[in-house]
């Protein structure tokens, strides 16, 4: 399970450091896709064959395709190089607006990786209603 929150820079070559805590769970090689809210996921090898396996038991509808489209067409396998870097390639560094600074998150199955300005404003902007979003997810309805 991946938790917590770190910070590193994209170098001038659109390199960006994994944490080596973070590289040993994600193991040899990865997937690395746009993501939701403007940032990118990244997934290890295990946990995209789930998430392929439930694309396949999606309708044939129009929505269904487009998400699959929005998601699988942004894929790259990624290797960590000697320096614990990843390549991002530029239409996904475009995508989530990584600038210099970035953040990456644990998010359970998965790994976020947000601009740091994006996630602060992210933050920002919804941390007035995390204590409603919990009383939605976790309280049962009477």
């Amino acid at each position: 399970m991946f938790i917590g929150e770190y910070h590193h820079n994209l170098d001038d070559k659109g390199r960006l450091t994994i944490p080596s805590k973070l590289r040993y769970e994600l193991k040899e090689d990865f997937i690395l896709t746009r993501g939701l809210d403007k940032c990118l996921f990244i997934y290890p090898k295990d946990e995209w064959e789930n998430v392929i396996d439930k694309y396949r038991e999606l309708p044939n509808t129009k929505d269904a395709r487009n998400y699959k489209r929005f998601l699988l067409s942004g894929a790259t396998t990624c290797e960590v190089d000697k320096q614990g870097r990843i390549n991002i390639p530029a239409p996904l560094s475009t995508y989530a607006s990584l600038t210099k600074e970035c953040v990456i998150i644990g998010v359970g199955e998965r790994l976020e990786v947000w601009d740091k300005e994006s996630w602060d404003n992210f933050i920002k902007e919804n941390e007035d209603n995390f204590s409603d979003l919990a009383d939605k997810l976790f309280t049962p309805n009477v």
